[in-house]
């Protein structure tokens, strides 16, 4: 059905909300959050030694333990560059790919996982993603047209 037209027909239904829909509901397909928590933040010392600022330590913005739910749109708190290092693993796993494993099986042997870092090669920030059966929703208001 046309976008437009299926929006329509939701209204109608009674079955549009802004804030309840979808956030794909003009292709039908479902988008569920994702589920981040950092794992590790971590130091090379001997790059830092070699290369790192002095007093350079593990990276200030996360947390050990902190979790952030995520789908179309990076958490806020989340440092931007992890989340550019992060977010295709999190869109996969946002659209399906948690049924089965990364990569073959040949990666990470537990389904609706994947197990990523951060791109500072001096101080990463390793990260457990977890896809969820929690669907994602439209927090905006979309544009119509």
């Amino acid at each position: 059905m046309h976008r437009t037209r299926r929006l329509d027909h939701l209204k109608k239904c009674g079955r549009y909300d802004r804030i309840d829909v979808q956030i794909n509901i003009y292709r039908g397909v479902h988008m569920n959050k994702v589920k981040i928590t950092v794992l590790k933040t971590t130091l090379d010392r001997e790059l830092a030694a070699e290369y790192g600022a002095e007093g350079l330590g593990a990276c200030p913005m996360l947390r050990e333990g902190q979790v952030f739910n995520a789908d179309y749109a990076k958490p806020e708190g989340l440092c931007d560059e992890a989340w550019k290092a992060i977010y295709q693993y999190v869109f996969a796993l946002a659209h399906g790919a948690g049924d089965g494993l990364f990569y073959f099986g040949d990666w990470i042997r537990v389904p609706g996982v994947a197990i990523c870092s951060c791109n500072d090669g001096l101080r990463p920030v390793i990260f457990k993603l977890e896809a969820t059966d929690e669907l994602s929703k439209i927090d905006y208001t979309p544009v119509e047209r």
